[in-house]
């Protein structure tokens, strides 16, 4: 636990921890056995070994080694019928036709005020200000809060929660897991009070938000998400997003200001899928986002648009090549450092075995 945690929160290269055991014991079958997170555990560092592991729900399923974390009813922290009810609820809460809808025009308003004030900057900090701007959006689609004292503290007590995630799970005062749940305890009082809020005056009718579909949604048979559950969801949400978002612009604006030839190919097809020349210049300023001088010099007014509307949900998956280069920067910079996984039964790959009380890390 030593060395990873030195490779990971001291040196910052992850990578290099994999290299150290490949240098030590060989590439083998890419199986390492080691002791993290307070129990065995196995790291994955192959690509075969990895989709084995990610790819057989029959033998293993996704575990986070401090449930305390993410909340026990959280969807990535129950199994079984539990996750099946859980899973079913937070899918329509955000991954429907209809909310996509709402989100995509939801998060331009604040997107096109930060471009604009990056290119009125000269020069930015790509991850602190992508964080800042995707922060406020989740804010404000997962529980209305708008910029402000509210949002700075949530912000604060998530950086130090996610923190915990990488600590040795330890709960004793002075200790990173220690503070990660003092932190997750006050931010889930932020939510819970505005949760009573809502119940006091009724005031979620309206707010089209994350927290109004998780308090109002039920299921088939007319059974509502108990307050536990919809505040476990919302910061286990928050949490799975707003850093990884973050970190993906981040890695956008340095693989596009590295490859200028996938960049103009981008602008030439955006160009004949987009119709609006105010639209296509909106996602100009996403593209050279790390070439803060030149957009100075080539800025137009995003506010000045012909007829007043951002881009649709539609438009946006009509953008096939863009996709392929969202996807190929998500692969490249891989956002998650890791993934948990433990294995339900006794396993054996390539003649290793898994144990059961083992956990995987891919």
């Amino acid at each position: 636990m030593l060395t990873f945690l030195w490779y990971f929160k001291i040196l910052g290269r992850p990578d290099d921890y994999i290299n150290s055991k490949r240098c030590k014991y060989g590439d083998g079958v890419g199986l390492y056995r080691t002791h993290l997170f307070g129990s065995p555990a196995i790291i994955a560092c192959t690509p075969s070994a990895n989709t084995f592991v990610l790819q057989t729900e029959s033998s293993f399923f996704l575990e986070w080694p401090s449930v305390e974390l993410v909340g026990t009813t959280s969807l990535v922290a129950v199994q079984g019928s539990s996750h099946t009810r859980v899973r079913s609820f937070v899918v329509r809460a955000i991954n429907q036709p209809d909310v996509l809808h709402k989100i995509a025009l939801m998060v331009q308003p604040r997107i096109t005020v930060a471009l604009e004030s990056w290119a009125q900057k000269g020069r930015i900090r790509a991850y602190k200000e992508a964080k800042k701007v995707t922060f406020a959006n989740i804010g404000k689609y997962f529980a209305s809060l708008e910029p402000g004292l509210v949002l700075d503290t949530l912000d604060e007590l998530l950086e130090c929660l996610t923190a915990g995630f990488r600590a040795y799970p330890l709960n004793f005062p002075g200790t990173a897991f220690h503070r990660a749940l003092q932190c997750r305890k006050k931010a889930i009082a932020i939510f819970r009070d505005e949760m009573e809020k809502r119940k006091r005056c009724d005031t979620s009718k309206g707010k089209n938000d994350l927290m109004e579909g998780l308090m109002q949604m039920k299921d088939d048979d007319g059974e509502q998400l108990t307050e536990t559950e919809v505040l476990d969801n919302i910061v286990s949400l928050v949490l799975g997003g707003y850093t990884s978002t973050s970190v993906a612009i981040m890695w956008a604006f340095y693989y596009l200001a590295m490859h200028p030839s996938v960049v103009e190919k981008l602008r030439v097809k955006l160009a004949k899928t987009l119709s609006e020349y105010d639209v296509l210049w909106s996602i100009h300023y996403v593209l050279i986002g790390c070439d803060i001088i030149k957009l100075q010099e080539e800025h137009m007014p995003i506010t000045k648009k012909l007829n007043g509307e951002f881009i649709t949900y539609d438009e946006v998956s009509s953008c096939k090549y863009t996709g392929k280069v969202v996807e190929e920067i998500i692969r490249l910079a891989n956002i998650a450092a890791f993934i948990f996984r433990t294995a339900k039964t006794d396993v054996e790959y390539k003649g290793r075995n898994i144990f059961i009380v083992t956990e995987t890390i891919g």
